[in-house]
């Protein structure tokens, strides 16, 4: 059992001598140890002070490059972008909101006027959040003028956490595959729409979409749970109206 020895405390008997000299001589090895691991860190440390300088100098560069691009590159131009989208923006928003729908569908895609269209945002700035947005603009209006290919293409490269954007993305897909006779795949980005994002205006929406696409594909079950979760929380929407009618149509169907 170890004691404990007071300070000062001198051997007296051969044993404690003995003890003495052996705890002073391990802690000179101790000693001796750390001294040496210390000198090796010294000299390695001297020896290879370049590679150091080296190694820390590419940190800060890389640092401050990432920094620098964000101030006097991506941020400019993603303004250049935005602004450079503006005419193609408004040629989309006087499609859905008037008439010649076809020519201003294919204004917003092209450009007019000497401006951009939105494909020429995509491939200019792409990196963007406008380029990405542009991908949004351009897959809806491939949409409006039937070209379901690149309606696919472009609404598959935008991403979003908009809580609408995301899932009429999403559902503009599911259209798009219905339009394209692939129906399974239409279903799976119905359900995808659905998932994004739960609000009034896109869930019972695309609820109602995904509900009567798999009543076409024989799985009634899965139809009945769409229709009654319509009726179950979305009572007042659109697609409630007259939920009951398709409800029958399931439960017939089980």
């Amino acid at each position: 059992m170890a004691t404990y020895k007071k300070r000062g405390h001198k051997p007296k008997t051969k044993a404690e001598k003995v003890e003495a000299i052996e705890e002073n001589s391990t802690t000179a090895e101790v000693f001796n140890t750390l001294d040496e691991g210390a000198s090796k860190a010294e000299d390695w440390a001297v020896k290879n002070q370049n590679t150091i300088f080296i190694v820390v100098g590419l940190a800060a560069a890389i640092v401050l490059g990432y920094l620098g691009y964000n101030k006097f590159i991506a941020e400019p131009k993603a303004e250049e972008a935005m602004n450079e989208m503006y005419t193609a923006q408004k040629y989309f928003e006087d499609a859905v909101n008037g008439t010649e729908k076809d020519s201003l569908y294919t204004l917003a895609l092209n450009g007019g006027e000497g401006k951009y269209g939105m494909l020429d945002i995509v491939n200019e700035y792409g990196s963007t959040p406008a380029g990405n947005l542009a991908n949004y603009y351009a897959g809806m209006a491939y949409l409006n003028l039937k070209d379901y290919q690149n309606a696919v293409k472009h609404l598959s490269d935008f991403s979003t956490d908009d809580a609408v954007l995301g899932p009429v993305a999403k559902g503009g897909i599911g259209d798009a595959f219905v339009q394209l006779n692939q129906p399974e795949d239409a279903l799976e980005y119905y359900e995808k729409a659905i998932a994004a994002s739960t609000n009034d205006y896109t869930t019972p929406m695309y609820l109602f979409k995904a509900a009567n696409l798999a009543l076409e594909l024989g799985n009634s079950d899965k139809a009945l749970q769409y229709f009654k979760r319509i009726k179950e929380e979305f009572s007042g929407s659109t697609e409630a109206a007259n939920i009951d009618v398709f409800i029958g149509r399931a439960e017939a169907k089980n």
